[in-house]
Parts: C-alpha cells; sequence; structure tokens
C-alpha cells in the first residue's frame, strides 16, 4: 500500500479554504497511486486556539457538510480537528474516512499539550483502524512522546502509525527528528508523520513530514518550506 503524508500552510480559521486544500493534496495522492492520506494536527482550521475556542461554529462533526470534499475524494483520509464533546470543553479529535467517504473510526488525543490541558478534554481509548489489509495506529502530536502509547500500537498488532502533529522551527527540529524515527525503531511500525509548514497559530511549522520504515530508516522526507505531499510504500 501507498500512504502519502500532506503537508499545507493553513488559513487561520478558515474551513472552507483548508478543506479544499486538503481535497487538492488528497487528489494529487489518489492521482500517484496512493490509497490513504494524513494531514497534520488542527488541519481543519489551522492551529488557531485562540478563535477555535471563541467559536463553536469551527468545530467538526463526520457528518459535517464541510468535509463533503474530502469524503468525496476517494482516497481514504486522515483528518484532525476540534469536535464536540458531552461536556463543556472540545477534544481534539481524528476523523478517518475510507476511499468510499464512510467513516472508519475517531480518535481524541490523549495527551494535551501544557497550553491545551485547560481548553480540552482529554481522549481515554487508543485509535485503530483497518484498512486495506492493514492495520493503522492513531496518534496526534504530543502523545507520540509517550511511549507506553506507541508501543501498545506494536503489541495490537498494527503496522503503520499514523502521527498528525505540529512541530515548529527551532527547537522543533530536533525534536521530530528524535521522536519519530524512534518510534519506528522501537515498535518496530511504519512510521508517517504530517506536519504544518509555515504559519500556524503561535508557530511557524518546520514542515519535514515524513516516512520511516520499521526499524527507523527515513523512506521519504519533505522539505521545511513548500506544500506538498510525501509517500512511500509500507507493508
Amino acid at each position: 500500500m501507498k500512504i502519502a503524508a500532506g503537508q499545507f500552510t493553513c488559513v487561520p480559521a478558515d474551513v472552507a479554504a483548508n478543506v479544499r486544500q486538503m481535497a487538492a493534496l488528497a487528489g494529487q495522492a489518489r492521482a500517484q497511486d496512493a490509497e490513504l492520506v494524513v494531514f497534520p494536527e488542527l488541519a481543519l482550521t489551522g492551529y488557531e486556539l485562540e478563535a477555535i475556542l471563541a467559536d463553536p461554529g469551527l468545530w467538526a462533526t463526520a457528518e459535517d457538510p464541510r468535509l463533503d470534499l474530502i469524503r468525496e475524494s476517494g482516497i481514504a483520509t486522515v483528518l484532525n480537528c476540534v469536535a464536540a464533546t458531552d461536556g463543556a470543553r472540545p477534544a481534539i479529535e481524528t476523523l478517518v474516512f475510507g476511499s468510499d467517504g464512510e467513516l472508519l473510526t475517531t480518535y481524541r488525543k490523549q495527551h494535551l499539550f501544557e497550553h491545551e490541558q485547560e481548553a480540552f478534554v482529554a481522549g481515554r481509548l487508543d485509535g485503530r483502524f483497518e484498512f486495506a489489509g492493514v492495520r493503522f495506529a492513531l496518534a496526534t502530536c504530543y502523545d507520540n512522546h509517550f511511549p507506553d502509547l506507541t508501543s501498545r500500537g506494536s503489541a495490537d498488532g498494527c503496522q503503520v502509525h499514523l502521527a498528525s502533529s505540529l512541530y515548529g522551527t527551532g527547537g522543533g527540529v530536533d525534536e521530530l527528528a528524535a521522536v519519530y524515527p524512534g518510534i519506528a525503531k522501537d515498535s518496530n511500525m511504519y512510521v508517517v508523520l504530517a506536519n504544518h509548514v509555515g504559519p500556524a497559530g503561535a508557530w511557524t511549522g518546520c514542515g519535514r513530514s515524513s516516512v520511516w520504515a520499521p526499524g527507523g530508516a527515513l523512506l521519504e522526507e519533505a522539505d521545511s518550506e513548500t506544500p506538498m505531499l510525501v509517500m512511500a510504500e509500507v507493508g
């Protein structure tokens, strides 16, 4: 199976514009025979926490008609956004759609970063799904810094670990370079990282979306400046 990671510069708090960007990348991935594409953390709105928390209209659900272009792209997609919960605070949630547009699973970020802890509800369950005979594990940004979470995917029979993240220029580059090949090495899974590139809230995404093989070898890497796809065969 060929899997793609799509990095791009989000339009702040503009769901329609970001859906168009993701749909275009999904179409490009499909044209290059990829079967699944994963996008960065909070790709639907950009990492614009103040705007997101002030406007529940920026939150999404799996049935949200604003996501139709993505659901109709003909490729499985992994999309991270903010979603309502049963309580007052929302969650950082991943929606996974199959190539037919049907919802395969959802996953809520379990390990919230410092400034996220007062704004969001942490998830309690690991993210798993199967597609085209491959078993996948899901994680969102800071989740990937917790070996107990990533190793559970391998123990549960997952072959590919998908990470929707935001790492910025500066120290984020070093973090990215250490964390993700380490997951591939220690958990013996393929690791696919989708990162922001360009302005992302208070940060500047450092790009470098990548795919690593089990054992930690780098298969493909994006640059640090360009909205683009990286893809590789897994399995």
